[in-house]
């Protein structure tokens, strides 16, 4: 992981942080911040190294517990726990701006063709976000369906890739032929994306990618495909277990799964 990365995941986790202590204790949604926290940390600086010791160490309940504690006693040892990981988690931050080496010019060169397409849709959300901020109040791209995401992906894929074709019909797969939406033809990668919305349920995107998985197959180009969920609102309730179950090889072909902003 580089520089870069290792802060934006460490400022998500300090953010999902901050929210956690205005919410009571015992949440799920504190076990799961607590594990990807601690799996962030062994990805960013290693296992058993004292950043994960300074953070695994960190209480959130009392050390003595007696008959008539009362509960607003555990309500701050949890709040006070929260609070001192989000301290921890500013210094990995400053820690790692200070002391980490930037990401040389020439390691751009160095990284694979799904590389840079995942850092375009690992950017995405920031990028959307940016282009409402416009000089004057000015009119811009206001990403509100599939279209909108599909028009704004398509100039930052124009950042890495030469051969952009979008539309690109496949050959026909169970008596019908469609469409991709993008192929890197030089790469031999076909890109999907998908915009959740309301009425369309986490388990029906993952019908939708597993049918295009099997019909873009049939391309000819097809060596690779990426699959690009844009949610923003955060509908699809586990997204890290649909990226999970669906990124895999089908009939020879890869075929990685993308949800984001994270959460």
């Amino acid at each position: 992981m580089n520089k870069i990365e290792a802060i934006e995941r460490l400022h998500i986790l300090k953010g999902k942080a901050e929210k956690l202590a205005d919410m009571p204790r015992g949440s799920q949604d504190f076990k799961k911040w607590h594990r990807d926290t601690e799996v962030a940390i062994e990805r960013i600086f290693g296992e058993g190294t004292r950043h994960y010791k300074d953070f695994t160490n960190i209480q959130y309940s009392l050390r003595i517990v007696l008959s008539g504690t009362p509960d607003s006693a555990f309500e701050k040892a949890y709040r006070t726990g929260v609070r001192t990981a989000i301290t921890v988690l500013e210094s990995f931050i400053d820690e790692v701006k200070e002391y980490w080496e930037d990401e040389p010019e020439s390691r751009a060169q160095e990284w694979s063709d799904i590389d840079k397409v995942e850092l375009l849709i690992r950017r995405f959300h920031r990028v959307a976000r940016q282009l409402r901020a416009r000089h004057g109040s000015r009119n811009t791209i206001e990403i509100e369906d599939e279209y909108d995401v599909q028009d704004l992906f398509h100039s930052l894929l124009r950042i890495h890739f030469e051969d952009v074709r979008a539309e690109e019909y496949t050959p026909s797969y169970a008596g019908s032929a469609s469409r991709v939406d993008f192929l890197l033809k030089k790469e031999k990668i076909i890109i999907e994306i998908k915009k959740t919305r309301q009425g369309l349920t986490a388990r029906e995107v993952g019908e939708q990618l597993i049918i295009d998985s099997q019909r873009y197959q049939a391309h000819p180009d097809c060596n690779t495909l990426v699959c690009f969920v844009y949610d923003p609102e955060g509908r699809v309730a586990n997204p890290r277990g649909i990226e999970s179950d669906l990124t895999k090889e089908i009939n020879g072909v890869p075929i990685t799964v993308f949800i984001t902003p994270e959460q």
